[in-house]
């Protein structure tokens, strides 16, 4: 297993970019302390952080190493800030663009990742489950799948904000104003992820999706809500719920059962 931290000149975000990598370039045999090696191309998990996270969240708070090496996933985990991975029209840093289109292509060009749908994955927690989301139904075409584990799924919230409202506990409403742009135009656009799951329905190219909540959690109201949507627009997908809370204890379950699920589904 190798761990690496990759910085380079990102040409949609204008900047010097951060990402962390972990290869599976070890395996062991089972019962063996002999070791073999491989060389791709690897099945590769892009792993988002949450709001205030950066590219080390999972390395520090998570079994990801141990997961990869299990599932034989390479994963590529970028800083996204608190953009909500999202093109933003003010400053022109085009986060989304960076996720989908620039990332995908960099990753390949400096590792033997494979190149094909089906083996390309988006996942994320919290405010990376909505950009696991909002960026795996955009880029449809690029991810055969999508684990979105305790997604702050709020463009309803936002939707209804004005600058009388203030925003909420977590942010004020320029914050979100900055983020997600006017938001009044927000549902219907391609920064709404029923918008975005109806159209790749109709395209025909929806990625498997398997949706995680803990029952405790503060966003659990909305997740059920997305889920209870997409049953009701027949997208299909998992829905993966289990006592817990907004943290890693959560999410340190609900990983592994998302990468396991995509084991087993793809054996159907």
């Amino acid at each position: 297993m190798a761990v690496l931290t990759v910085q380079y000149d990102s040409s949609s975000l204008s900047a010097v970019q951060t990402f962390s990598a972990i290869l599976p370039i070890e395996r062991k045999s089972a019962g063996s302390t002999s070791r073999s090696y491989t060389q791709g191309p690897w099945p590769t998990l892009y792993l988002l952080h949450g709001f205030s996270g950066n590219s080390m969240q999972w390395l520090y708070g998570s079994g990801i190493q141990k997961w990869a090496a299990q599932y034989g996933y390479a994963v590529i985990m970028p800083s996204g800030y608190n953009s909500f991975y999202l093109d933003n029209d003010d400053t022109g840093e085009r986060f989304g663009t960076f996720i989908g289109e620039e990332l995908v292509e960099v990753s390949r060009k400096m590792f033997p990742l494979s190149d094909k749908r089906e083996d390309t994955v988006i996942a994320g927690l919290s405010m990376g489950g909505f950009g696991a989301i909002r960026n795996g139904l955009r880029y449809a075409d690029t991810f055969g799948a999508i684990l979105a584990l305790s997604s702050a799924l709020i463009t309803g919230e936002v939707a209804a904000m004005t600058p009388e409202s203030k925003g909420n506990g977590h942010a004020p409403y320029g914050f979100y104003r900055h983020t997600f742009g006017d938001p009044r135009l927000l549902p219907g656009s391609d920064k709404d992820p029923q918008q975005l799951a109806k159209q790749c329905l109709q395209a025909g190219n929806a990625p498997r999706l398997f949706l995680a909540c803990g029952s405790e959690d503060f966003l659990y109201d909305r997740n059920l809500a997305f889920h209870t949507w997409l049953e009701e627009i027949h997208y299909p997908h998992a829905w993966w719920v289990r006592p817990g809370k907004h943290n890693f204890d959560f999410w340190n379950l609900s990983l592994p059962a998302g990468l396991e699920w995509l084991q087993q589904s793809a054996m159907n």
